[in-house]
């Protein structure tokens, strides 16, 4: 097993043994095979905006990822994976997020077909990641068709959640939605009214037209989304629920239950 160090992260590869410089970029498109893997144990690591020319899963053992696209924020929580196509202009974002993996995979595979999306990883889907983020780089193609057919198998299976909240863009709320994206709250809708200069209507019909939701409901999958990614970087539910502005923990954790099925504890494994 081999480490590779990129910006400060130690990414693990069987068969090759590299050394990544701090100011280097894995560059997924100069090799040719098929799939290539990585593996690695994250720290802290913002992987700027870019694009593939392959199409990428993402998996995460522990630890959530954000990923901030053109017009959407997408969280990825523990346990799951998200299929990004080639092409797709992409940020992630990541905060301790530990067994990570990445798999890059020739758009010349029969899966350009697929939008992005976040499906549930099953225990089968999770060994076939696992053994082809740990695989050498330079296994010949042959080699990897069978577990290919498998994984094609597998991620057409997997049941889809929807983790992605889409972002108007009506050129009157950029300021605001910037503020957001550098960590601020989304206010009640008479406060978001009084920030932008518009009639709390005029809000509502541009939420509506260019998310398909409406506020107030764009406003809880926001919360929802920040209290899942601070819950799986370890913040313990009662700061969740400071942060987020709940009236108490008992308040935050109905939300919670009533979104996801689950309550916050059960969903961090405590």
């Amino acid at each position: 097993q081999v480490l590779l160090l990129l910006s400060g992260l130690y990414i693990s590869n069987i068969g090759q043994i590299m050394k990544i410089a701090p100011d280097e970029i894995f560059d997924a498109d100069s090799f040719d095979n098929p799939v290539i893997g990585i593996a690695a144990d994250m720290g802290v690591h913002d992987s700027g905006r870019h694009s593939h020319l392959r199409h990428q899963l993402l998996f995460s053992a522990a630890g959530s990822i954000t990923i901030e696209l053109e017009q959407a924020l997408c969280l990825l929580p523990p346990r799951r994976a998200v299929w990004i196509p080639a092409g797709t202009v992409h940020r992630a974002i990541m905060r301790g997020v530990m067994a990570y993996r990445s798999l890059y995979f020739s758009s010349s595979l029969p899966l350009s077909d697929l939008p992005m999306h976040i499906v549930e990883v099953n225990p089968l889907f999770f060994e076939v990641i696992e053994r082809m983020a740990f695989w050498s780089w330079d296994m010949p193609a042959v080699q990897q068709a069978s577990l290919i057919t498998v994984f094609c198998e597998e991620l057409r299976a997997s049941r889809s959640e929807n983790w992605t909240l889409q972002f108007p863009s009506d050129p009157r709320l950029d300021v605001w939605l910037e503020q957001l994206r550098m960590g601020a709250l989304p206010p009640r809708l008479n406060q978001l009214s009084q920030r932008v200069g518009a009639c709390e209507k005029t809000i509502s019909r541009i939420f509506i037209r260019d998310t398909g939701m409406n506020y107030q409901h764009w406003r809880q999958q926001f919360r929802l989304l920040k209290a899942m990614e601070m819950l799986a970087d370890g913040s313990p539910g009662s700061q969740v629920a400071q942060h987020l502005e709940f009236v108490s923990d008992s308040a935050f954790i109905a939300f919670f239950r009533q979104h996801t099925g689950t309550t916050p504890a059960r969903f961090t494994g405590k």
